[in-house]
């Protein structure tokens, strides 16, 4: 079997869409890759800046490692911006819907979160609300959000800075696209993790 047998979904049987399913587990263990080439094609993206979008991502999350961030807040300073490509002015809400499965709630909510929090740097010289972020106050993870745009988004436009390159972050996107989608350990719900691990980070550092 090489191929369903129907042309109408209402026309599968068990065979067909056990055949599918499995098709679709192999496909799904291959997203960490996918979008570890989708990323290299933010260097052909928004130009303008100091640097590409791609060595904005990685700048960010060469910060996010040095700060002693754990793996879930790595990987999603690395791919906060992958909607730039195909999701222009939602940006923020495509990215969070791709991590969601794998990572904790409070990194997804940061992530969907962070253009809104970001206005707070530029709204202001456009007309705009720079205070948009405002609506969230009180919310658990908004202290979360406001230093991930403070300390690894906002800042994260030197082309003098030492940025790691992106083999160095795939394995961190690679393990966090093999877990299981949804799985309740993972996601966490209600919890936070500190965005800073000062010990992690002079061990990483060496500083």
């Amino acid at each position: 079997m090489t191929t369903v047998k129907f042309t109408a979904m209402k026309d599968g049987d068990r065979q067909d869409y056990e055949f599918l399913t499995a098709h679709e587990i192999d496909y799904a263990a291959k997203t960490g890759e996918r979008l570890l080439d989708a990323l290299v094609q933010l260097d052909e993206g928004l130009s303008g800046y100091k640097i590409t979008r791609l060595g904005h991502s990685l700048q960010a999350a060469t910060r996010a490692w040095r700060d002693g961030a754990d793996t879930d807040w790595i990987a999603c300073a690395l791919l906060h911006d992958i909607g730039d490509i195909y999701a222009p002015y939602n940006h923020d809400e495509y990215a969070a819907s791709i991590l969601k499965p794998f990572v904790r709630e409070q990194c997804t909510w940061v992530v969907e979160k962070h253009g809104d929090f970001q206005r707070l740097y530029y709204a202001h010289h456009l007309g705009g609300d720079r205070h948009a972020r405002d609506r969230f106050a009180g919310h658990a993870y908004f202290g979360d959000c406001d230093a991930f745009c403070e300390r690894w988004d906002q800042s994260s436009f030197d082309p003098d800075y030492e940025t790691l390159p992106i083999e160095f972050f795939r394995p961190f996107v690679l393990e966090v696209f093999a877990r299981k989608a949804y799985d309740p350990s993972v996601i966490r719900a209600g919890e936070r993790v500190p965005l800073l691990d000062p010990e992690t980070a002079t061990k990483r550092t060496g500083a």
